[in-house]
């Protein structure tokens, strides 16, 4: 079974990213099918810098026991991230934008389910609200990061009960600044208007996050 938000792209440049986005990025190579564990490009923020870097897919709080946790946090709810041990502190300080061109989500058709690609309209560069941590075992480092899903909207109704919270570009630097209130970081989290969105069936070979290839994000 594949996670809700189990999948994505990020296909765009790195001079498309910047130029959208307005911060460094650094070598990216195309991704047709984001899978969790992989390192994605995210943008981070203190009252210093924003900076751009790569997190690993699967967040492992900084208190864990075991980094193997991450399998299971690819994703945090809007309705209960300001509760759960495991969130509540980062989105007070640990917030980041996870950067993408398209996500996936699966469709249930009977017996199977359908693979369907949505997108922005103008299949414009977009950011998934997300949240990161910093993990140090004796041997290894991880930094990481989960994306926050929230209820769908009416486009996504139809596919899944849920979809990612994506952070609209007149409020990503609020997203991303430290000082910005609770109330206002929690008003973000609701989902994004279904008119300036599609989606599309796509092949079942994205099923799998060994093929990754532009074929991925063809009507099927």
């Amino acid at each position: 079974m594949i996670a809700l938000c189990g999948r994505f792209t990020l296909y765009s440049s790195a001079t498309a990213i910047e130029q959208e986005t307005g911060v460094e990025i650094p070598d990216i190579s195309p991704n047709y099918n984001v899978a969790p564990t992989q390192f994605v490009l995210t943008i981070a923020s203190n009252q210093e810098q924003t900076k751009a870097g790569f997190l690993k897919w699967g967040l492992v709080p900084s208190w864990s026991k075991d980094p193997s946790v991450g399998h299971k946090m690819i994703n945090a709810r809007a309705e209960t991230v300001d509760e759960k041990p495991s969130f509540k502190k980062l989105l007070e300080r640990r917030r980041c934008l996870v950067v993408a061109d398209s996500f996936y989500e699966w469709k249930k058709e009977g017996k199977e389910k359908q693979p369907y690609r949505i997108m922005l309209n103008e299949e414009q560069i977009f950011t998934f609200a997300g949240l990161w941590d910093r993990w140090e075992g004796e041997e290894e480092t991880i930094t990481s990061c989960t994306i926050i899903t929230t209820e769908a909207n009416e486009l996504m109704q139809d596919l899944h009960h849920r979809m990612p919270v994506i952070i609209p570009k007149n409020r990503r630097e609020a997203w991303l600044h430290p000082n910005t209130s609770k109330t206002e970081v929690k008003a973000m989290l609701e989902p994004f208007e279904s008119g300036q969105m599609t989606a599309y069936p796509v092949s079942r070979d994205v099923n799998s996050p060994k093929n990754n290839t532009p074929e991925l994000l063809e009507k099927h």
